[in-house]
C-alpha cells in the first residue's frame, strides 16, 4: 500500500470516530464518509472530476477552492452560506471579495442535479472540492464525512470574525478556539498557504513603514526583502499578487512552515506563526526540530480539515439541499 492510501485509510479512521468539539460554538459530528453511496453514489467521483478539469485550465482555483471552504465554515458553519448572492451576503464582504472558484462549484452542482436532484449539498461539494484541490496540489489524501445541508442565511457582516493578516496570534488563537479548534489545527490550517498567492495591498505596509517606525518589519528576512521590494515597489500596483510561499507556490509541501523559521512569511499574521512561542513549537515539530515530537504535516492537515469541516453542522431537517448553489431555494 503507497503512502497516499496509508494516509487516507487513517483519515477515514479518524473521520469515523472524531470526537465532539469541546466549544460550544460547533455541534456534534453527524457526517459520515460515504454519505452518498447509496443515495449518489457517483457524487464524489463528479466533484473530483470536475475539479481536475477546471484545475488543468487553471491550477490557482486549487487554493481559491480551499481558500473558500475556510471562509464558509468560519462564517455560520460549514452551509455553503459563502456562495450566496445577494446585496449584503458573506460574499460581498471585504475578506471574501478576491475570493474565486465558484465557477468550479456551479459545474460540479449541475452535473449532480442531472445525475442525482435534489441529492448533494453545496456544502459537501465545497468540502469534497477543498480536499481535491490539494491532492491535484501534490498533497494527501483525506476521507471527507459528507452529509452537510445547506444554509439558508449569509449576512456580510458576520464575515468580520474571519481571522485577519495582522491578528496577533492570541487573537487567532481565540477564534479557533470559539469554533473548537487548537493551536495545532491554527497552525496546520494555515499551512494551507504553502500554495496560492497574495497581493501587495496587505503586506506592503511591512515594507516600508511598519508600526510608523520608517522602516520594514524586522522579522522579514534580510535576503528577502530584495524580492519582496521589487514586487511591491512604493506607490506601485496594489493589486498585485505574489507567492505566499516563495518558490514552492503550486505544490501543497512543508516549504511555506520552513519559510516561516527563516523570515520569508508575506503575511504578517503568517509569520507570527513563527515570532510566537505558542505556535512555533508546532512549526518545528512539522519541520522535524531535534528534541520534540515530530507531525507528520499531510496527515495532520487532514484531520484539521475533517474537524474544520464539522463546525456548527446542519443536518437532518436543518438547513436544505439547494438546486443552484447561488440561491437559495
Amino acid at each position: 500500500m503507497d503512502r497516499v492510501c496509508v494516509i487516507a485509510a487513517l483519515l477515514i479512521a479518524t473521520a469515523a470516530s472524531l470526537p465532539a468539539p469541546s466549544s460550544g460554538q460547533a455541534t456534534a459530528v453527524a457526517t459520515r464518509v460515504g454519505f452518498y453511496s447509496t443515495s449518489c453514489p457517483r457524487a464524489e467521483s463528479i466533484v473530483q472530476s470536475t475539479v481536475r478539469s477546471h484545475f488543468g485550465a487553471d491550477p490557482t482555483v486549487a487554493p481559491g477552492l480551499l481558500r473558500m471552504h475556510f471562509h464558509d465554515c468560519f462564517v455560520q458553519g460549514c452551509d455553503a452560506s459563502i456562495l450566496i448572492d445577494g446585496a449584503a451576503t458573506e460574499k460581498t464582504a471585504g475578506p471574501n471579495l478576491l475570493l474565486r472558484g465558484y465557477e468550479v462549484v456551479d459545474d460540479a452542482k449541475q452535473q449532480l442535479e442531472t445525475a442525482c436532484p435534489s441529492v448533494v449539498s453545496c456544502a459537501d461539494i465545497l468540502a469534497l472540492a477543498a480536499r481535491d484541490s490539494v491532492v491535484l496540489a501534490g498533497g494527501a489524501s483525506w476521507a471527507v464525512p459528507t452529509g452537510r445541508r445547506d444554509g439558508r442565511v449569509s449576512v456580510a457582516s458576520e464575515a468580520a470574525n474571519l481571522p485577519g493578516f495582522t491578528e496577533s496570534i492570541a487573537s487567532q488563537t481565540q477564534k479557533f478556539l470559539d469554533k473548537g479548534l487548537n493551536v495545532q489545527d491554527l497552525v496546520t490550517l494555515v499551512g494551507a498557504h504553502t500554495i496560492g498567492t497574495t497581493a501587495c495591498q496587505f503586506f506592503s505596509y511591512r515594507l516600508y513603514n511598519f508600526n510608523s517606525t520608517g522602516s520594514p518589519d524586522p522579522s522579514i528576512d534580510a535576503t528577502f526583502l530584495p524580492t519582496l521590494l521589487s514586487l511591491c515597489p512604493q506607490g506601485g500596483d496594489s493589486s498585485r499578487r505574489v507567492a505566499l510561499d516563495s518558490g514552492s507556490e503550486a505544490r501543497f509541501d512543508t516549504s511555506f512552515l520552513g519559510n516561516l523559521r527563516d523570515g520569508r512569511g508575506v503575511l504578517e499574521s503568517d509569520q507570527k506563526l513563527w515570532t510566537d512561542p505558542s505556535t512555533r513549537a508546532v512549526v518545528q515539530r512539522y519541520l522535524g526540530v531535534r528534541g520534540l515530537a515530530g507531525l507528520t504535516f499531510g496527515v495532520e492537515f487532514g484531520r484539521s480539515m475533517v474537524k474544520m469541516s464539522n463546525i456548527e453542522l446542519k443536518t437532518g431537517t436543518n438547513g436544505e439541499i439547494r438546486r443552484i448553489c447561488s440561491a437559495i431555494n
